[in-house]
């Protein structure tokens, strides 16, 4: 006779999406579209405390990793790790921190190859490589690729904020910068820089050159193309004055767009596509957006603070949402709207594949931590669930099961614990429709079958799943659907 599990709490709705994340933090998000999956690529905001225990304002000087996580429906999220960018730990062990992230790949002697741009806090940008858009990174030049010895860039306030454009011909291209360097230049200050990436991808093959005329910008580069016209992209200052905002059109840290025939320039203003998250959800801060289109769709992440208010935290930690891009009649992105609920599913979820324990849509009560040689050294590749408890959970949403169904169901644990995992279909107060034992006392890995339709009729359709852990110190690696 199994014991009664008690669901804990979510720190979000069953009909919200955003945060994409709820177990870590993750800002200034970074979007890499690759073989019919997104990748996001975040910040890794870590919370700090005083002595006695109370949570301190973020500041953000113990930043040095990057969360990456990954979907092929934009609802439910698999976590690959986090990155160790910098620090004596990290693939740039020169560098301090890791900041506001930015993606690419390109094929490179017949092989795609990943190159992941970040800013050393506000002095200058670092590359990483990999072969693979989880890593494992390393640093290919041992130094920045951008810095105050750049020819342009010493006078750039906050040299940060990278963000990449690859376009159609090849050619790729880098843009970063931000900050006012005094009140009387808040308007124009003149910091924003874009330069021409050399074929390898990791050094400059021309010098940067201004942005010219980037009203009231504060940071956060973004690019994009859209049929034939290059989308610069940054978050407006909080010198905004009224009758500014009366002559732009845009607030104080706003999102704002500028448009080119050229990914150089000139730049000339265009829309406002994204309010600070104050107005959608009561806190604000600053404002930091990625654009991608997927599969047809033009969406917009960015971060806000609605999981820290969910969590009872007020410490300026930020979490990572997406929303639907608004495209106007004239191919331009235009003001959108930043909401819990989130972007709708884009296919169903195939269950009968081994699947990654550590993907999820929603959580309570888990923790996910590296597993293997390789993820542990570099901080990316291999996750398992972990730090379970009575009344922990995840859940899958939208998993189509078709006419046919599951008949069974195989899961793979590891660690030293034992428990109990239940499946639970549209809400995980449910009954359980089967529970299975886990025990992997004495460090024992081991696959786990339950065959569903001993206990009841095969599984059809399309269901949220969840799954309701029980017991400790143990971990689950992955879980695959029988038919």
């Amino acid at each position: 006779m199994y014991k009664t599990i008690i669901p804990l709490n979510s720190y979000k709705k069953n009909d919200e999406h955003n945060p994409v994340m709820t177990y870590r933090f993750g800002a200034d998000p970074y979007a890499l579209v690759y073989n019919g999956r997104v990748y996001l690529y975040m910040t890794g905001d870590k919370v700090s405390y005083e002595p006695d225990g109370t949570i301190k304002e973020n500041t953000y000087s113990n930043i040095n990793t990057i969360n990456v996580i990954s979907s092929e429906d934009l609802v439910n999220w698999t976590d690959h790790g986090t990155i160790y960018a910098a620090g004596i730990n990290g693939a740039a062990s020169w560098g301090k921190n890791s900041w506001a992230p930015a993606a690419a790949y390109k094929k490179i002697d017949g092989k795609d190859k990943f190159f992941l741009y970040f800013a050393n806090n506000g002095n200058g940008i670092a590359v990483l490589t990999a072969d693979s858009p989880i890593g494992p990174f390393t640093d290919p030049i041992g130094g920045p690729i951008i810095s105050r010895d750049t020819p342009t860039c010493n006078e750039v306030t906050w040299l940060f904020d990278p963000a990449v454009l690859m376009d159609d011909d090849g050619s790729c291209y880098i843009y970063f910068g931000g900050g006012v360097p005094s009140p009387d230049k808040a308007s124009n200050p003149g910091t924003a820089r874009v330069a021409k990436l050399s074929e390898d991808m990791i050094s400059l093959e021309k010098d940067p050159v201004a942005i010219e005329n980037v009203s009231y910008l504060f940071e956060d580069s973004g690019i994009n193309k859209i049929g034939n016209t290059y989308y610069y992209s940054y978050c407006t200052n909080f010198d905004v004055t009224k009758e500014a905002e009366k002559e732009h059109g845009f607030s104080k840290g706003e999102i704002m767009t500028m448009k080119s025939d050229s990914p150089m320039g000139p730049f000339e203003p265009c829309n406002p596509v994204l309010k600070n998250p104050e107005n959608f959800f009561g806190k604000g801060g600053n404002n930091h957006h990625c654009m991608f289109e997927f599969e047809g769709q033009w969406y917009i992440a960015y971060h806000s603070r609605i999981l820290e208010t969910a969590m009872d935290m007020d410490g300026g930690y930020r979490s990572t949402n997406i929303d639907k891009l608004v495209i106007n009649e004239e191919l331009e992105p235009d003001t959108s709207i930043g909401t819990k609920e989130g972007v709708m599913q884009t296919k169903g979820f195939d269950p009968y594949r081994e699947i990654p324990a550590v993907t999820m849509c929603s959580q309570a009560g888990i923790s996910t931590k590296q597993f293997g040689e390789v993820s542990k050294k570099y901080g990316s590749g291999d996750m398992v669930l972990s730090g379970l408890c009575d009344g922990a959970w995840t859940s899958i949403n939208q998993v189509d099961f078709g006419k046919e169904g599951a008949s069974g169901l195989k899961v793979k644990v590891t660690g030293d614990g034992f428990g109990t995992i239940s499946l639970c279909l549209d809400d995980v107060h449910s009954v359980p429709f089967c529970t299975i034992d886990v025990d992997t006392r004495g460090n024992r890995e081991e696959e786990i079958s339950a065959v569903l339709d001993e206990f009841t009729s095969k599984i059809t359709g399309i269901h949220t799943v969840y799954f309701l852990f029980g017991g400790s110190d143990y971990q689950v690696y992955s879980w695959e659907f029988i038919r």
